[in-house]
């Protein structure tokens, strides 16, 4: 994660080096995130079928090796082409969602199945701190060694962590049930984590209300920033101290999930911290203030932290072992399907109308999801969330 915070820097910056155009950076933006998309509905199958620490360190290597041919490319070629970026980093992006579904399935194999909310919040933790540390780091070696420097960093991180996950000890997987589904294609066994969500009384709800919420409130980073450029007026930095606000938010809460579903309960928890992130959006349509944005934005990050860290952790909890990719792939890539029409549509809201209305109008839609999970078994559930299948 620390690593990949340099390319987030660096990709950008060669674009513009190329071509001068942001919209061509918009585009290789684009092409990774449909790689990614395409990706998961695999990826699942993949990672349930193979050994997990070997495909952690393959996709480590191969993610390695096509990062470095970027910046070797950059530095050979007189005048560098822009084309080998639209083929070398989609297929990194692709190859990094069959790392993320390996990974959460490694983390089932590697905790008990009570403190699997401490070990995520801890993960989770790790990234906030990566995502506060990384952009800093990346500046510096862009402006030592240019970026394509920074993205030769970002491809040796790569091979740090490939060989630190050779460490790594998973114990032998269960097996998965005889019968015809195991001679089943990869679209089949695909749909057979999307079937497991479908007939689970807890996950059918929360899957449900997760996407919707997800609609509310994946464009709202660049309403908050646009916010406090456009409405307060504030220079770059107080953006960057505001955006650290958040990040120091998401830690918080990353470190206090477990206490908090152990004394609540899975359902208590969820719901507060869906109500706690709608009610913290709908308020910022208030501020006038760059610290009260600042508040807010850490109530924001480390509520989010909470809820998604309880759902994923209870995803891990009640799926059989031999599922838990492809449960895993479904689950994401349901979810983030409506992501991109919120961003969109938030975004437009605000360019037309203003951030404050847009505020009010997310975060009243987190506040409905919270109220809709009440009558859902979300409500009932607790630490454990019940039986796999209901």
């Amino acid at each position: 994660m620390l690593g990949d915070s340099f390319s987030q820097l660096a990709v950008p910056l060669l674009v513009l080096d190329a071509t001068g155009s942001i919209a061509t950076a918009g585009l290789l933006t684009g092409a990774s995130g449909v790689a990614s998309v395409v990706a998961g509905l695999f990826a699942g199958v993949v990672v349930d079928r193979f050994d997990r620490r070997a495909l952690l360190v393959g996709a480590d290597v191969a993610r390695m090796l096509l990062l470095a041919a970027a910046p070797l490319v950059w530095w050979l070629a007189p005048t560098p082409p822009i084309w080998p970026l639209f083929v070398l980093l989609p297929l990194a992006a692709a190859i990094g969602m069959v790392f993320q579904v390996a990974a959460v399935t490694a983390v089932r194999g590697l905790v008990d199945g009570p403190e699997l909310t401490r070990a995520n919040g801890r993960l989770y933790a790790g990234t906030a701190l990566a995502a506060v540390a990384g952009p800093a780091l990346a500046g510096a070696v862009s402006g030592w060694w240019g970026p394509a420097g920074a993205l030769a960093v970002d491809a040796a991180s790569f091979g740090v962590s490939g060989a630190l996950l050779t460490l790594v000890r998973l114990p032998a997987r269960s097996a998965a049930p005889a019968g015809p589904a195991g001679r089943a294609g990869p679209w089949t066994e695909f749909l057979a984590g999307a079937r497991f969500l479908w007939r689970h009384r807890v996950l059918r709800p929360l899957t449900a209300l997760l996407t919707v919420f997800l609609l509310f409130t994946y464009g709202m980073d660049d309403v908050v920033v646009y916010h406090l450029k456009h409405g307060l007026h504030q220079p770059d930095g107080t953006v960057g101290l505001v955006l650290a606000a958040g990040a120091a938010g998401t830690v918080t809460g990353s470190l206090v999930v477990a206490r908090l579903r152990r004394r609540f309960g899975f359902g208590a928890c969820w719901i507060g911290a869906t109500a706690a992130t709608g009610g913290a959006v709908a308020a910022l349509a208030s501020t006038r203030r760059p610290a009260e944005v600042g508040a807010l934005v850490a109530v924001y990050f480390g509520c989010l932290g909470v809820g998604g860290i309880c759902s994923l952790s209870l995803r891990q909890e009640v799926t059989p072992e031999h599922l838990l990719g492809r449960v895993t792939a479904a689950f994401w890539t349901i979810h983030f399907s409506l992501g991109g029409i919120g961003a969109a549509a938030f975004t437009w809201l605000a360019q037309r109308h203003g951030a404050p209305v847009t505020f009010v109008v997310a975060g009243a839609g987190g506040v409905a999801v919270a109220v809709a999970a009440l009558g859902t078994a979300v409500r009932r559930a607790g630490p454990a969330a019940g039986h796999p299948i209901g």
